[in-house]
């Protein structure tokens, strides 16, 4: 036979993304499929939106997944809100602040960036005072930039660019469901999130959240697509329309609202995994599983640090779920990587432009942030630099782990995390 059945190696994924998808998720995409207009379906999509409110903090009416991976719901947003001229403001400190930067200048937006070195984040005033001095209709940046591992702080921008009519539009894909994001708290207008990190849902959509103030914008440039346009819809027929017809958010909304307007086959089974992926997440609570990955990572810290890896980064801002390491000198980081991934099935990875050989990225995100995998990298990433010839602490990484998780339970740990950042309140 010329092809035969698939077989997907066992991995202990480390990475930022995409992660381990939880066992749950993957058995809710085993559902047998319904039509998307059934009305176990369509409950099903407002129940996800319900949800999706609650991930984002929102008490927004439009919170709702874009099919396709998370930079999809970057360029649905976007797409939907720049006006070819319009100022946009990139605030760039890593790799995917110039992503949105690419997607902006792709629909015609005037872009203006700003940057700082990889490693940090803009001080929240810095930011301010180029939008004082640009005055841009978006400002558009990411809160957990991967490629660096690092949080940009944003309730001072956010009520910044309330109070002067901008649009503030932020990058949580690497943050939902891992780090505590309010949409509403930090004025956010536009918020994307995505499946396959922190949520531990295979990647595939992209969940989104706008308020009213995005809506207007959109619904000023509304069409409907002629072959189901209504006599009712000739009012739009002045409008000029949103550059894409699959990222249109106005088109979305039709199809989301209980007007159930067609605009494309819904990706049934990615749905599934959202609302389960989702449903998990919200089960085990924001503040619980904020201070989860707050737990890990820090014991997966002891352990690099034990072992005599330094840190990468500015240690004040640091997304939790993703921890960045010097790669030793005179070490070769993809070898390592790809002798941890053969002999071990264990998968860290690179970095991207100036960074890339420089350091490695360790996700401890969603369902792979656990005790057992945590030991896994470390152990595995030891044993491959000592077979890699570089000068390490050995055996002193695994012990500093489990010493972190002798002395300090998790529940204790995640009841400390949570009163000190407010959550429990």
């Amino acid at each position: 036979m010329k092809w035969q059945p698939l077989h997907v190696p066992q991995r202990t994924i480390m990475t930022p993304g995409p992660v381990e998808a939880d066992p749950r998720v993957l058995r809710a995409m085993t559902t047998n499929i319904v039509g998307q207009f059934d009305p176990s379906f369509t409950t099903m999509m407002n129940e996800v939106m319900d949800m999706l409110r609650e991930l984002f903090q929102t008490t927004n009416q439009w919170a709702f997944p874009i099919d396709g991976t998370s930079r999809s719901g970057n360029e649905a947003v976007l797409a939907s809100i720049i006006e070819r001229g319009d100022t946009v403001l990139v605030p760039v400190y890593g790799r995917f602040g110039h992503l949105l930067v690419e997607i902006a200048e792709r629909y015609g937006a005037n872009v203006v960036t700003i940057d700082c070195e990889w490693g940090e984040v803009f001080d929240e005033q810095v930011v301010i005072d180029a939008i004082a001095a640009h005055k841009p209709k978006i400002v558009a940046l990411v809160h957990g930039e991967t490629s660096t591992g690092r949080l940009q702080p944003l309730a001072q921008i956010g009520r910044y660019c309330r109070g002067n009519d901008v649009l503030l539009v932020v990058d949580a894909v690497a943050s939902i469901g891992g780090v505590d994001v309010r949409v509403d708290d930090w004025c956010i207008d536009a918020c994307i999130g995505g499946t396959q990190k922190c949520l531990s849902i295979p990647a595939g959509m992209a969940p989104i959240t706008f308020n009213e103030r995005i809506e207007r914008v959109v619904l000023q440039r509304k069409k409907v697509e002629r072959g189901i346009a209504t006599a009712d819809d000739a009012q739009y027929a002045g409008n000029v329309a949103i550059a894409s017809n699959y990222f249109d958010l106005a088109m979305l909304m039709d199809y989301w609202s209980p007007r159930r307007l067609n605009h494309h086959t819904e990706a049934t089974t990615m749905l599934y995994a959202l609302r389960e992926g989702v449903r998990v997440t919200l089960e085990e609570t924001l503040p619980v599983r904020f201070g989860r990955h707050a737990y890990h990572a820090e014991a997966l810290e002891q352990g690099l640090q034990a072992m005599g890896l330094s840190l990468f980064g500015e240690r004040a801002h640091k997304l939790t779920c993703v921890t960045c390491v010097h790669i030793p000198e005179n070490i070769d980081g993809d070898a390592v990587r790809a002798f941890m991934l053969e002999q071990f099935g264990v998968e860290i990875a690179s970095s991207f432009g100036p960074l890339h050989g420089k350091i490695w990225r360790i996700g401890t995100m969603g369902y792979s942030c656990r005790k057992e995998n945590v030991l896994a990298v470390l152990s595995a990433l030891e044993a491959s630099l000592i077979y890699a010839g570089a000068t390490i602490h050995r055996g002193e990484a695994l012990q500093a782990a489990l010493h972190f998780y002798a002395a300090t339970k998790e529940e204790t740990r995640c009841s400390s995390l949570i009163q000190s950042s407010g959550m429990d309140k």
